[in-house]
């Protein structure tokens, strides 16, 4: 039981320690200014390989190439709209988390919008219902009357049938 537990345990660890081993990337910046700019970037862009994940929070191979690319962009003076444009040109504008408003993303854009303006009128609509719904089962005087005169009708009736019964 005890080299059971030691085993497991020596695997727990084996495994943990698989990730912390993960390259890190450490780059040198002339100033702290880039440096903000890099991290930024790098939470902007998403990586391409994985389906959530920005280049900053991805361990891929092709994450890595991509902070290294954009390191290189941002030592040669590139500003932050042309090293996306050139990231956009090669792998499209899924790698923007926020992809600029064009004739492209309109849609993505007024989806959301449209989606909320058909859910509001579907309330709308629905409440009208239900409103006219119990409105049209409310009797006016005139038929509560008439309602008022059957039931006493049927009261008569079905004593006199109770006393034929009897």
């Amino acid at each position: 039981m005890k080299q059971l537990c030691l085993r497991v345990l020596l695997l727990i660890g084996v495994a943990v320690s698989g990730s912390s081993l993960a390259a890190i990337d450490t780059y040198e910046f002339a100033d702290e200014k880039t440096r903000e700019r890099f991290h930024q970037l790098s939470g902007e862009l998403r990586c391409p390989k994985c389906q959530n994940q920005s280049l900053g929070d991805s361990n891929s191979p092709i994450a890595t190439d991509l902070r290294r690319e954009v390191y290189r962009l941002l030592t040669e003076g590139k500003t932050d709209r042309q090293i996306k444009d050139f990231l956009v040109a090669r792998y499209g504008e899924y790698i923007l988390y926020r992809p600029e408003l064009s004739s492209h993303t309109l849609m993505l854009w007024l989806a959301p919008l449209l989606l909320l303006l058909i859910g509001l009128v579907v309330v709308v609509v629905l409440v009208k219902r239900r409103r006219s719904v119990v409105q049209s089962t409310t009797l006016n005087v005139a038929e509560q009357e008439n309602l008022k005169t059957l039931l006493e009708g049927s009261d008569t009736s079905s004593e006199a049938e109770s006393n034929k019964r009897d």
